[in-house]
């Protein structure tokens, strides 16, 4: 049986809150969630988009769904009821890294659109920004950079997203991205950095050396 502790305990009110981090650190904290397939791209666009705001001076925290898998949620499998639990953990890290004032990017799967409901709901108005990686299933089979398409294809793995598992794609994200149909990593990087109003790169800015 669930404990519910919040009956147990008292939110303690703080002298710092998130405005006055907001403000020392110069930038509006908000929460990037990057939803789509396994080989749909996410990482890799999480990974150009963070070293674009850091080279912009904006303070980043990237949570990848693999490398979470090693730490914070290594007790979890990838049953349905794990993988809601997967994504609550990670909103509410998610939550208390904006809470912080930073700029966070989710790189996670997060089939399920109550799931990505839930996490957008532990957010203030304008802070949850869902950024939809729409890379068809056949073209994430044919990347299949770890094989693991393969394996669930062979029956060797069990609940794999877009396989024997159900992926629900979003309806009314904030950014759509095809990277499918001739848009590389680096354009879909640009097109989330455009939704927030960012400066975009030139040839110029590139010469530089603004990598």
């Amino acid at each position: 049986m669930s404990i519910d502790v919040t009956r147990q305990t008292v939110w303690q009110q703080l002298s710092i809150d998130r405005a006055s981090r907001s403000r020392l650190m110069n930038q509006n904290p908000c929460c990037l969630w990057l939803t789509g397939l396994s080989a749909s791209g996410k990482s890799t666009i999480a990974d150009l988009l963070e070293k674009r705001l850091h080279a912009m001076g904006q303070h980043t925290y990237l949570l990848d769904g693999d490398n979470v898998r090693h730490g914070l949620n290594r007790d979890l499998g990838f049953s349905d009821a794990d993988r809601i639990e997967n994504i609550r953990r990670v909103a509410e890290v998610a939550r208390l890294m904006v809470d912080a004032g930073l700029i966070v990017l989710v790189s996670f799967i997060s089939p399920f659109k109550v799931e990505r409901r839930m996490a957008r709901d532990l957010f203030g108005e304008g802070e949850f920004i869902e950024i939809f990686v729409d890379t068809p299933l056949a073209e994430c089979e044919h990347r299949d950079p770890k094989g693991l398409y393969a394996k669930a294809r062979r029956g060797e793995l069990k609940q794999f997203t877009g396989i024997d598992s159900a992926y629900e794609p979003p309806e009314a994200p904030e950014v759509h991205l095809f990277p499918d149909q001739k848009m590389c990593a680096e354009n879909c990087a640009e097109q989330i950095l455009a939704y927030l109003g960012a400066p975009q790169k030139t040839e110029k800015n590139v010469r530089e050396g603004d990598e």
